[in-house]
């Protein structure tokens, strides 16, 4: 797991699993291009990384669900090093909602940051990941493998994350570049809470993922982020074109 003289992009790096994955990347020895929209936070996450790394991170600050913005975190990440080795497609966000009151304008703005970013910075990326014989690994969910009610936007571009992963992963492969992703079950994140979720509604909602999750918890960052950097280094060398199940078994899981 060394990750030595490569050049690593991760969006969303500011909390929850892209500040982990950040911090374990560090640790194996890549450069590092972090990207958030939280200033603060990604200076914090860049500061940790400079503990355990010679190299520290340059902060590409932008909102990825605007073109403008994923446009110039590319540029500033190709002038700064010059070369791309992995990408990290991190970003996310979540929103409730059915299709009885799911609004178009909620819907737009889960598809935009979840999936249309990560199509628009990879299409970007992918001459350079050519170049270097490089990887992609996308952050996926659960929930792009199994359905779930109330949280249908993001749902489908979880769904659409997945499938994204597979078909680039074949369109690529011949050019030596791999494409996964990983699919966590609930993680201790800030993502929910983002989304809109109470403090004593989450509470609840971590409490009830003892029964939903094979192994009785929610999951951490950090285990997430092992599985991100395994597949994005030599050890998953004949892996591609996979969606990698970190979620405690839920996706195996049925109703009793």
């Amino acid at each position: 797991m060394n990750f030595a003289g490569k050049v690593v992009l991760i969006t969303g790096a500011s909390s929850g699993i892209g500040a982990a994955a950040a911090l374990k990347f560090a640790k194996y020895g890549a450069s590092l291009a972090l990207n958030g929209r939280n200033v603060e936070n990604l200076q914090m996450v860049a500061e940790q990384c400079s503990a355990t790394s010679t190299v520290p991170p340059a902060l590409v600050v932008g909102d990825i669900s605007k073109e403008a913005d994923t446009e110039r975190v590319w540029s500033e990440t190709l002038k700064k090093f010059g070369k791309l080795d992995v990408l990290i497609n991190n970003a996310g966000i979540i929103e409730t909602g059915s299709i009885e009151n799911t609004s178009l304008e909620q819907y737009d703005r889960v598809m935009n940051t979840n999936l249309r970013a990560i199509y628009h910075l990879t299409m970007l990326a992918t001459p350079e990941l050519i170049k270097t014989k490089g990887n992609i690994v996308n952050v996926s969910s659960v929930n792009g493998i199994r359905s779930f009610p109330g949280v249908l936007a993001y749902n489908i571009s979880k769904m659409g994350v997945d499938q994204f992963t597979r078909c680039v992963a074949l369109e690529l492969a011949a050019k030596g570049v791999r494409a996964n992703c990983v699919n966590p079950g609930v993680t201790v994140t800030n993502l929910h809470r983002r989304g809109g979720m109470d403090p004593e509604t989450y509470k609840k909602f971590l409490e009830h993922s003892k029964n939903t999750h094979a192994l009785g918890r929610p999951g951490t960052v950090d285990e997430v982020a092992n599985a991100i950097a395994f597949l994005a280094s030599e050890l998953a060398s004949f892996t591609t074109g996979l969606s990698l199940a970190v979620d405690g078994g839920r996706h195996a899981m049925c109703p009793r």
